[in-house]
């Protein structure tokens, strides 16, 4: 009589009462890898996504837009007190997990999923954001959010907790810095609640932090061009623990392009410059140490955490790109060139600034607030030096 047949340990089973192999199983639960590109860390914990909507006291009329809805498990949510919800998502697969949730019930009709980048996205019309934010496009998605035309009522917004302490630090603070500036600005910003990392799949390196941000509305809202003001706060935030002394009339970039911007003034204001070179006696006492090399976004206010908040630098201006790409250096020797009037007059100007108006020349920006910052401005636009 012949021996029965014994399966091979670790082999396949034929028979439909085994148990699946243990990695058969996490095959079926891991539909498809998460990419790190995208910044997927996937919010897993009910309660946290529940109280996250809570906090954005939607109305039963509100259009909500969601930015990186990934699976879906704040859209569900959000569907049930929201009249819409428009979700921007850029990985396809995850855009079709989010439609396969609500596939077949009434919430499918008032949900509408985009497929793009938010930040290149055009909008449209919403009352209230709602996002648990990619690490990458925090800063970038904030001020698109403020710069809308119309903005949101409110957003209720996750990003890393650095990142969020930043947008909520106050003058003087460790991480008080251009963007705690702008943001708060034009808007009032408070944190919710912190998130620790095991709450999402896979979990970040890092805690991420909930905050609320309500944009000024109406006559709250600044009548100031964003582009001047942070024009500005970038040359002012250069380097924030140095003076506002160094920071302008201390680095002679900054000098050309306050120099350049004044001419384009002038010529559209049809205001003659003198472009005659100046007399020896003239440029006396105008020998302050200059740091020639210092390009905004390398200093002070550089961010040390694993994501840029302003993108890859975006805290420097087009002319220390420039510089950057042609590999040249400016030499720490004192320049042979002889200056011209014009460009004596400019220097001679943010000095009144700094000194005779604002009397800011020895305060650091790390310790100014919003209203220094706006004295600022007003001063320089009196004396025809803008941003913009």
């Amino acid at each position: 009589m012949g021996k029965a047949k014994t399966a091979k340990r670790g082999g396949a089973s034929s028979s439909p009462y085994e148990r699946p192999a243990k990695h058969a199983a996490a095959a079926a639960n891991n539909v498809f890898k998460f990419s790190k590109d995208f910044g997927q860390h996937i919010l897993k914990n009910p309660g946290i996504a529940e109280t996250i909507v809570n906090k954005a006291y939607l109305k039963p009329t509100d259009t909500v837009l969601e930015v990186g809805p990934g699976t879906g498990n704040l859209t569900v949510k959000i569907l049930e007190q929201a009249k819409k919800v428009i979700a921007v998502e850029m990985d396809p697969r995850m855009a079709a997990e989010t439609t396969k949730r609500v596939q077949g019930k009434p919430e499918q009709k008032r949900l509408d999923v985009l497929l793009g980048d938010v930040i290149k996205t055009t909008l449209p019309q919403f009352d209230v954001c709602i996002s648990n934010t990619p690490y990458q496009i925090s800063s970038p998605l904030v001020f698109k959010l403020l710069s809308l035309p119309n903005p949101p009522r409110t957003c209720v917004l996750m990003f890393q907790r650095e990142f969020a302490l930043r947008l909520t630090a106050r003058p003087g603070d460790a991480l008080y810095c251009r963007l705690s500036v702008n943001a708060q600005f034009w808007a009032r910003i408070t944190h919710v609640l912190k998130v620790g990392r095991n709450n999402f799949r896979p979990p970040p390196q890092v805690d991420s932090s909930v905050v609320r941000i309500e944009p000024k509305l109406g006559s709250d809202r600044p009548n100031i061009s964003f582009v001047e003001w942070d024009g500005m706060l970038r040359v002012c935030f250069n380097r924030r623990n140095k003076t506002l002394r160094a920071s302008w009339l201390g680095n002679k970039e900054v000098l050309a392009m306050v120099e350049r911007n004044y001419r384009l003034w002038c010529a559209t204001n049809d205001i003659p410059v003198d472009d005659t070179v100046a007399d020896e006696d003239e440029e006396e006492g105008d020998d302050m140490e200059m740091d020639d090399n210092a390009a905004p976004g390398a200093g002070d206010d550089e961010w040390g955490g694993i994501m840029d908040v302003d993108g890859e630098d975006d805290d420097t201006p087009s002319f220390f790109k420039e510089l950057k790409a042609a590999g040249s250096e400016v030499p720490k020797t004192k320049s042979k060139r002889k200056k011209t009037r014009v460009a004596l007059l400019v220097k001679e100007k943010v000095r009144k600034v700094l000194e005779d108006v604002t009397e800011l020349a020895d305060k650091r920006s790390g310790k100014c607030d919003e209203n220094d910052f706006l004295h600022l401005l007003a001063a320089f636009n009196a004396e025809g030096i803008h941003f913009s």
